[in-house]
């Protein structure tokens, strides 16, 4: 991989131009192949639902201690993530010693309390966790969180393209999809100590995430030569990688390249990343376009919950201790 981050135009695609698709699913594939990143532009997000999204964040971890304490991270990864509440362990690429520099509140889908999964205890599908004192915040994130559904929904025909898999192939498998959307706060990166980053180098752990423009850079993407590449500004766009499932979906065809954020600025940084995954029932086992002859499949057949317990308790004390 050289040092350029490839840029997928949505436009064609979102106007139904003929053959857009095909064309668009190549350039999907050859990123996804050779890099595990790309950015999408013309991508249909209104960038003042954007802008609107980040101020959250902000107004959110601006709030008391006591009062982001009293939403703190359940078993279902939902709620609010202390400073030193994770230590990124699920990536061999750097051995990882010290905890991460950010806190995050973690929002998932909406669900009403006689949702016969709430109503069961059924894990990863408990009630979401919202400040009672932020008028304005709840119904500005679930518009984001809904608008975003929406696009990864979009793209979905993109992958079934890609990959030579039947139409709507994807799509079947992100019903009731497991979803979350993080807002992080990263702050100034004066007091890190050795190896100690915003968030450590990692993987993510599902099929892909979305990561607008933050006012304030810090992240890098690890190249496969082994170099810490900065992530160029590019406004208007949406970072999108892949994550874990999808890598062994295909049976390490599409890379999960590692990643970090450091912030080195001087100014609170927030990033809003939406980690759009299959249903936790969906069973992953390699993809038929993606193994043959002298290429056999090289992961258990399991379902996609299966590895997100894995991989959240390999990452997150509260995980462990609920684990314990």
């Amino acid at each position: 991989m050289d040092d350029t981050i490839p840029i997928l135009d949505l436009g064609p695609h979102r106007a139904g131009e003929q053959g857009a698709d095909r064309r668009l699913a190549e350039e999907l594939r050859w990123a996804s192949e050779n890099v595990g990143f790309y950015f999408i532009r013309n991508h249909g997000v209104d960038q003042a639902l954007i802008d609107a999204t980040f101020a959250q964040a902000a107004r959110f971890h601006a709030l008391p201690m006591a009062q982001k304490q009293a939403l703190l991270i359940n078993k279902h990864q939902i709620g609010y993530l202390p400073t030193g509440g994770a230590k990124m362990r699920s990536s061999d690429v750097n051995r990882n010693t010290r905890h991460d520099l950010n806190e995050a509140l973690f929002i998932r889908r909406e669900r009403a309390p006689d949702d016969p999964d709430v109503i069961a205890g059924k894990r990863w599908r408990g009630l979401n966790q919202w400040p009672d004192n932020l008028p304005g915040f709840r119904e500005t994130v679930l518009a984001y969180w809904n608008r975003m559904e929406a696009l990864g929904q979009s793209m979905l025909p993109l992958y079934d393209l890609a990959l030579r898999m039947p139409p709507g192939f994807f799509r079947q498998r992100f019903e009731g999809a497991h979803i979350n959307l993080r807002l992080s706060h990263y702050p100034p990166n004066l007091t890190a100590e050795d190896n100690q980053f915003g968030i450590a180098p990692h993987t993510d752990s599902g099929f892909m995430t979305f990561l607008p423009q933050s006012a304030v850079p810090g992240l890098e993407i690890r190249t496969t030569s082994g170099k810490w590449l900065a992530v160029p500004p590019m406004p208007g766009t949406y970072l999108v990688n892949t994550g874990d499932i999808l890598h062994q979906w295909t049976n390490r065809r599409f890379l999960s390249t590692p990643h970090r954020a450091i912030n080195r600025s001087k100014t609170d940084r927030y990033a809003i990343p939406f980690f759009y995954d299959p249903n936790t029932d969906v069973v992953i086992e390699c993809l038929p376009t993606c193994a043959g002859p002298g290429n056999p499949p090289l992961y258990p057949r399991r379902t996609f919950g299966e590895y997100y317990a894995w991989f959240v308790k390999m990452n997150y004390r509260h995980q462990q201790d609920e684990a314990a």
